[in-house]
């Protein structure tokens, strides 16, 4: 009997060590995908899925919400909400107060100038003649998750990322990537900058000679389904949709007309022909740059768009905006098959997430819902703002800079007034605090204090930048929107957008957690067997990794 027993505990023994060896040790790489494939989305509200879902095919938006981890409730809980800042945000895990993309524009104040968030012309362009390539991540000031695989494997790891805009481009791929590329509105083509590569591949050549832009700006618009099947959507001649230039809102869409408008191919930019050739070139880029061709996981980032700059002139409600996803669907279900009959379905993960989301049009609110909403006319109160300042402390030029998010105070005339900066700044936002879709106003010295970092104005602290925020910021009511009168901006105050995670390792189901952009990052990091950033601000969405 006691034979028996020893032999039994020596047999329990070994089914228990070969149990624990099976198990994967924590700094087991082998699980980790070959290839990483993102897709982020500018301009994307999630209850889009839910809206067009009976529309969709089974391979794209709905082989990733079945099969995939979804999170439903992420914020991207910052101060500004634009296409440059949430691209920062997603990628580095931190917020704009650590990255410093405080906005696309802000106002430099050494050069007593506004600059671009990407801008750099000690780079240039290469693919065209232009200056759209004069640029670079330098204003950055956090390293993203690509930069962290980079160092991780040494360089060895590959990172492109492709999208119609510069900003997208740049910051999805990070300092250290291999190539990012961006739709150059006034050539037409696809390009780079220097600081990425020096001799232009011979692949991007060749795809631009396809003339994308030329070839599918000259062929209209029309609904990829009858019309009369888009019921989830408002009729096509709603009269509150203001539609291209303030006037043409039908289909179909004559694209080569709008470009005689313009004088350049932004108006191509806003059609679904736009996505379908970035489609295109990822999938050229995986055939020419040696993608998942060893151990190093690669990583992939494809940037569509939601009518890019005329997303407010139709808005989430529109015909156009229904088939503008519904043609994404077919370029994500093509994306999807393609990358998993070449690499495997068990070497590529997909993510699924958005850089920003969208509001509803002003005018569809008031007039169809009643809701207290309107416009906040910045110049107006730009214009009362100066006026008041002016009797208050004299005839001077006290304003430098605005935009529709903070105020810039010239501060070499309070000091040559010897004024007092934080009365000066408290002054000019209690004005601005006055108006009626102002939600709150702030000076800057209050959110250097970090007094009341949390609740309404959380996104404020998140934003603010000492050397390169302004000295009054304020935020609007829900559904007020700002506007100029005669610059037109990609306003939306909404911060829910969709995450997405599809591939090996992924556990599918629902997530109804809260939480946050800046999360996607160490979630992204622990699936890659990576270091977490150093300085990453987010939390790992433990319920997706198997």
């Amino acid at each position: 009997m006691k034979v028996f027993a020893k032999a039994s505990f020596i047999v329990l023994i070994i089914l228990v060590l070969n149990k624990v060896s099976a198990q994967h040790s924590p700094f087991d790489t082998t699980t980790k995908p070959k290839v990483v494939i993102g897709v982020v989305i500018e301009n994307m509200r999630p209850d889009y899925i839910q809206r067009y879902w009976n529309k969709f095919e089974p391979g794209g938006f709905k082989k990733l919400y079945t099969q995939g981890a979804v999170c439903t409730n992420v914020r991207l809980t910052q101060q500004v909400q634009n296409y440059a800042s949430g691209t920062a945000t997603l990628f580095t895990g931190v917020n704009p107060s650590m990255h410093g993309i405080i906005n696309k524009n802000w106002y430099d104040k050494f050069k007593e100038k506004e600059t671009e968030c990407t801008e750099d012309n000690y780079y240039v362009t290469v693919g065209s003649d232009t200056k759209a390539g004069n640029a670079s991540p330098k204003k950055l000031l956090s390293n993203t998750i690509t930069d962290i695989l980079k160092i991780n494997s040494m360089g060895k790891s590959k990172v492109f990322s492709a999208a119609l805009n510069r900003e997208s481009a740049i910051f999805s791929a990070g300092h250290a990537a291999d190539g990012a590329y961006w739709f150059d509105y006034e050539s037409g083509r696809m390009i780079s900058s220097s600081f990425y590569i020096n001799i232009f591949p011979d692949w991007v050549r060749l795809f631009n000679s396809e003339n994308y832009a030329e070839k599918y700006s000259y062929r209209n618009w029309v609904p990829l389904l009858p019309e009369a099947t888009y019921t989830e959507s408002l009729r096509d001649d709603y009269m509150l949709e203001k539609g291209y230039f303030g006037k043409f809102n039908t289909f179909p869409h004559t694209i080569s007309k709008y470009i005689k408008e313009t004088r350049d191919f932004r108006p191509f930019k806003t059609t679904p022909s736009a996505n379908l050739m970035i489609k295109d070139f990822v999938i050229k880029l995986i055939e020419n740059e040696s993608i998942g061709t060893d151990s190093h996981t690669d990583f992939i980032t494809t940037v569509f768009s939601s009518m890019d700059y005329e997303n407010g002139s139709f808005g989430p409600a529109s015909l156009e905006m229904q088939d503008t996803y519904l043609h994404i669907d077919k370029y994500i279900a093509e994306l999807i098959e393609y990358a998993q009959s070449k690499f495997g379905k068990e070497n590529v993960m997909f993510f699924l997430t958005a850089n920003t989301s969208a509001s509803y049009p002003v005018d569809y609110l008031k007039e169809e819902f009643n809701l207290p909403v309107d416009y906040f006319n910045i110049e107006s109160a730009i214009a009362l703002l100066t006026s008041y300042l002016n009797i208050t402390y004299g005839e001077e030029k006290w304003i430098e800079y605005y935009d529709e998010n903070q105020i810039y105070i010239n501060h070499k005339l309070i000091a040559k007034n010897k004024l007092g900066l934080n009365e000066f700044q408290t002054v000019t936002s209690s004005f601005i605090d006055e108006f009626e879709g102002v939600l709150v106003s702030m000076p800057a010295y209050l959110l250097e204090r970090g007094i009341q970092a949390n609740g309404m104005l959380e996104p404020l602290y998140k934003t603010y930048v000492r050397s390169r925020s302004g000295d009054c910021h304020f935020m609007l009511k829900e559904g007020w929107q700002p506007v100029y009168k005669f610059k037109k901006i990609n306003y939306t105050d909404q911060s829910h957008i969709p995450l997405v995670f599809y591939g090996p390792g992924i556990r599918p189901g629902i997530i109804n957690g809260k939480y946050d952009a800046i999360d996607f990052v160490p979630t992204l990091s622990e699936i890659l067997k990576i270091p977490l950033p150093d300085k990453s601000q987010g939390k790992i969405i433990s319920e997706i990794i198997r």
